[in-house]
Order: structure tokens, then sequence, then C-alpha cells
């Protein structure tokens, strides 16, 4: 005997399902609601009254019939990841994250995807899901339905505009001190900034990258240096600076570095907080100011100035991608070479490329740029970014599931990734010092953004910079120059360190490399030249 399908009106179904979106779905929304608005009691139940009834409302506006259950589901599914991932990370689900998540690897993503992931997903999404698909909606005529609809929408909007009436005052100043609140409503949040992720994914298509100092050359230290000019730039991953011995924290998570001869630039800022908008902001001219996707797409960056003058540029990539910014020059995809000596699953240790790097430096024959990108202290798998052997702080974290270890054992876990790194630059530096007979060179390491590690509830990173906390945006910085390199120069550790407190950015990457590479452009600016003050021939 076939069962017969419940029967719901399309009305009440659109209640029920705003009432789960509203309630179960939007916890981290009203939580920052509540704590925005303090101790204004009566604007908070105003403004939760008229959010209420104008989700309930944009809910009954779509009961289309057809187009009803996809939509319902679409927006749940929707609300449900969101959820997860601000409740659990503090992340905000932006245009910029959005990015990221399209651009992320099979391999990252699955460190995402853990089995406390999927329970939420069972319990918020698809149990509420199948309910959706087994009832049958009861569609009025469209006449019909037009003014059922709006009898019960246009009461619901008109509560709304009341509420905001009553208390316009307390809710626009909460609101204009507190935007990151509304970042949080879902789905509202999240489908918007996918949407504009899509308008603006068909824009980038058409945009050409204009040159920028098509006439740049060697200057004269360059010109007559005697041997090839290298540096080695080291695109650090997710690294912040609060966990650098070199800068001050207790725990010795540079060992190898603090013995050799560096300088460490204490006071630096990301021009974000995810790879998607550091790492192009980072060899861009446009700085964190002017920067933004778009603009960064439409100019060439300092790698090709770099090319223009003659310098053989070449990026080596171990993380998820080079977001544009060697679309033009040499390079090479360790990830994707999979070496089952360093990798699994396409994540390679960063161990990958140091390995490569001795026999490559012995094959150069003029001036030279190469950008190493970490994988460095990506999360949430922080447990498969170092060796047994730089496994200094125990216990560690060992899975990406945050929930399974305590906020010791994931900070163990990422020390002990800035350990791996540390390593990785002093192996990189004793190897361009053992040819410094042959080779000017030097080395620059810049982190991309910082991390999140509990701070104020807070995992991981990508908070939108406004509202980012000094943790997600403050990096390390580090420099180094051969023997022979300050010879030719001038440029010396004892000169740089003199600079350490002073405050950088990510926008000093671009003028310093030209510095560091002797190149002489018309967008060369000196004063955002961390070398500049240094450079002066001893010889």
């Amino acid at each position: 005997m076939k069962l017969a399908r419940p029967t719901i009106g399309s009305v009440t179904l659109g209640l029920i399902v705003s009432a789960w979106i509203i309630i179960a779905l939007n916890i981290v929304f009203w939580e920052k609601t509540a704590e925005a608005f303090g101790e204004h009691r009566t604007a908070l139940m105003a403004f939760a009254i008229g959010i209420a009834a104008l989700l309930t409302a944009l809910t009954l506006s779509v009961s289309i019939k057809y187009a009803t259950k996809p939509i319902y589901i679409a927006a749940i599914f929707s609300a449900a990841a969101a959820a997860w991932f601000m409740g659990k990370f503090g992340v905000i689900i932006d245009t910029d994250m959005i990015r990221n998540a399209a651009q992320t690897t099979p391999a990252e993503a699955g460190h995402l995807m853990t089995p406390a992931f999927f329970r939420h997903m069972i319990f918020y999404a698809v149990l509420p899901s199948l309910l959706i698909v087994i009832v049958r909606i009861r569609h009025r005529t469209f006449g019909a339905k037009v003014k059922w609809n709006l009898a019960v929408i246009m009461p619901l909007l008109l509560l709304a505009v009341v509420m905001a009436l009553w208390q316009y005052p307390a809710i626009a100043s909460t609101m204009r001190n507190n935007r990151i609140v509304i970042k949080t409503l879902n789905p509202i949040s999240p489908i918007i900034s996918a949407v504009k992720y899509v308008i603006r994914q068909g824009k980038d298509k058409n945009i050409v990258a204009l040159p920028l100092d098509p006439d740049a050359k060697p200057g004269p230290l360059a010109s007559h240096a005697g041997k090839p000019v290298v540096t080695i730039i080291v695109a650090g991953e997710t690294a912040r600076a609060q966990n650098f011995s070199l800068g001050g924290y207790e725990r010795k998570t540079n060992p190898e570095l603090e013995k050799r001869d560096v300088a460490y630039f204490r006071n630096t800022a990301s021009c974000g907080t995810a790879t998607e908008v550091s790492l192009p902001c980072m060899f861009s001219l446009l700085g964190h100011a002017d920067y933004t996707h778009e603009a960064a797409l439409a100019q060439e960056n300092v790698l090709d100035v770099l090319s223009h003058a003659g310098v053989d540029v070449t990026w080596w990539e171990n993380n998820t991608g080079d977001k544009a910014v060697a679309k033009r020059i040499n390079m090479r995809n360790f990830s994707r070479e999979n070496d089952p000596r360093y990798c699994v699953e396409t994540e390679c240790l960063d161990q990958d490329m140091v390995d490569a790097l001795g026999p490559w430096l012995d094959t150069i024959k003029g001036n030279t740029t190469l950008v190493l990108h970490q994988l460095g202290s990506h999360g949430p798998a922080y447990y498969g970014r170092y060796s047994e052997e730089q496994r200094l702080f125990k216990p560690d974290c060992r899975t990406a599931d945050f929930a399974s270890c305590t906020k010791d054992e994931i900070v163990n876990a990422y020390d002990n990734t800035i350990v791996a790194t540390d390593h990785m630059l002093a192996q990189v530096i004793d190897m361009l010092a053992a040819r410094s007979d042959r080779l000017a060179s030097s080395l620059i390491y810049m982190s991309d953004h910082g991390e999140s590690l509990g701070e104020s509830g807070l995992y991981l990173h990508g908070m939108p910079y406004m509202f980012a906390p000094d943790e997600q945006t403050h990096v390390p910085f580090i420099m180094w120059v051969s023997q022979s390199y300050s010879k030719i120069f001038g440029v010396t550790t004892e000169c740089l360190s003199s600079q350490a407190d002073e405050a950088f950015s990510q926008d000093n990457m671009f003028h310093t490399v030209l510095g560091m590479m002797g190149i002489d452009a018309a967008d060369y600016n000196p004063a955002l030249d961390v070398t500049a003050k240094c450079r002066q021939p001893t010889s």
C-alpha cells in the first residue's frame, strides 16, 4: 500500500523554513547582534523583530510553483554551510572568501570536510531538505496565491518598517559601528557574496594587464656587479608575527634563524587576510590603499618589471596557486608533481622545493629572481606541514578537526609549522652563502597574512580587513644578504636591522625587490624600499 504524502500549504511551509533559518542557522548573527546592541535591549528587540519579519517576507516571496523546493533547499544548504564555518572558525563569507573557496585545491578542501562538518550538514541541511522533498505543497491559483502571499508579506514589511522607525537612532548607530553584524546574516550575505563573485569572474576574463615599466633596466651597481645578482623571495603562508621568536615570542620557534645574520622587521602589516588578496597585493604597485582584485589584474607586477629589465624570473609553487601573479613568467608547480617523498595527495612539505634549490642555483648564469611560494603554516591541517624532526612542541593537534583538540594542542601544531619554516629559510640562506664566491645573493621572506588561534573565538583567517584582529594582519618579514652582495651594494644586515622597529607593510615589497636587484624603473619609489638607506657600494 502506497503511503500518501503529507500536504502542506505554501505559506505554511514558507513560515516553517523561515523559522528554521532564523532560529537554527543564524546563531552567529544573533550572538553578534546581541553583542553589538549591548544594554540597548529595546533597540535589540526592535531590530530582531524587523530582521525576522524581513527574512520571513523574503522567504514567502520566492514561494513560486515548481521553484519553491529548489530555492528553499538551496537556501538551507547555503545557510547551514555558512553557519558551520562562521560558528567554528569565526570567518565571514564575503566575496574574497568565496573566491578563496572557488580556487582551493581538493586536498585543502578535504581538510575542512571533517566528520563533524558532515554531521552538522546532515542535521541542519539534509534532514530538513528531505522533509521539504517529501511533502506535497498545496499551491493556490496564481491570482489567489499573489493575494494570499501579499496578505502575509505586506504586514511583515510594515512591521519591519515600524520597528526600524521606532528605534531608528539606536539601530542606525549600532549597525554603523558594527558593520560585521550584517555580514553574518544567513543566507543573505553568503548568497550576495556568491552572486558578486560570479559577476566579477565574468568581468575578469576581459581584463588585460597593461605593461608596467617596460623600459626598466639594471642600474649601475647591478650592471657592473661582476657576478649574477640573485634574490630569493619566499612568499610565506599563514605565518603570524606573534609566533616568531625573532620578534620576542617566548617559545624558540626560530632556533636556526637566530644563529644566522638576518634582519627581522617586527612591525609589518599584510595587505589582506587571505592569500587571494595578500599574495597579488604583495607583488603589486598598487598598495593596500588602492588595491582591488580587478585593478591588480589590469596591471603588471614587480616580477614583470624585473623581466622587462632582463632578469630571469621564476616562480616555484607549493600552495594553492599563484593567484595570477606569475602568469607571465616561468613556473614550476611542485604540488602538481606530487613527489611521493614529500607529498600526500598533492600537499607537499616545503622541503621539496629546498631540495631542488641547490642544483638550480648551480645553473644560474645571469641576474635572477626566484619566488618560493610556501605551503608554510596553512591550516587547519597544521600537522601535515612539518616533519617528525620538527615536531618540537607536543602534544600537537594531529587532525584538521579543531573540535577534537585542545587550544594548547592547536598552538603546538601551529608553532611546529613555524619551526619548519625556520628550517627551510636557514637552509636557503646556507645554500646562498655557500655560493657567495660566484653569486651576489639575498633573501626576502614575508608571509601573506597571519592566523587566528582561538583569540576571541576566532580560528584560521579571512576576516574582512577592517574587522580583522592583529593576529591575521601582523606578519613576519625577514631579510638576509650575502657578503658578496653587501660588498657590491653596500647593504648590510646591521644597517637593515637598524630599521627593525619601523612600520612596514606589503606595500614595501614592490620597491624593495627592485632595490635589491638594482633595477632602475620609473615606478620605483626609494621611500618604500627598505634597502634604500643602506645601499652604497663599499668597493
